[in-house]
This record gives C-alpha cells, structure tokens and sequence, in this order.
C-alpha cells in the first residue's frame, strides 16, 4: 500500500493551508543553517583534536623526577654532565 499521486498532492495542500508559504520556507532556512552550524561545529572538533604547538618563547611546567619530587633544570644538567 502505497501513496499515490493524489494522496500526497492533498497532504501537501493540507501543510501548505495550515503553515502558509511563509512559514515552510523560514522553516527551511531554518534547517538550512542548522546544518551548516552542525558541519562548522564538526569541523571546529576535528580541530580541537589536535594538540595546540606552544608558541617559541614560552615555557612549559616543570617536570617530576620518577619519585614525584620536582626536578631543579641546573642540577639536572650537573648530573648529565658527570
């Protein structure tokens, strides 16, 4: 059982007296945007996936030694050097 012709060409003169032209096609704008707001918003996530490159001159946190202890960037350099 199928929709004929005639069947859907009343469905649609129903929805189109009971919405008016109007307001089908500020429904379809609205859906257009939403669909690109969804695809900007995909893309923008890809993005954000991926790890931010610190800028040259700024300085990371220091690090911990194996024991949790924060590491002195000079006495590590003392002991590499022995």
């Amino acid at each position: 059982m199928g929709l004929s012709v005639w069947q859907i060409a009343i469905i649609a003169v129903v929805v189109l007296v009971l919405f008016g032209r109007g307001r089908i096609s500020e429904m379809m704008g609205d859906f257009g945007k939403g669909i690109s707001s969804f695809k900007k918003g995909m893309s923008e996530d890809v993005d954000a996936g991926k790890p931010a490159e610190k800028p040259a001159g700024q300085i990371g946190a220091p690090s911990a030694d194996s024991a949790g202890e924060p590491v002195d960037s000079a006495k590590a350099t003392d002991k590499t050097a022995s």
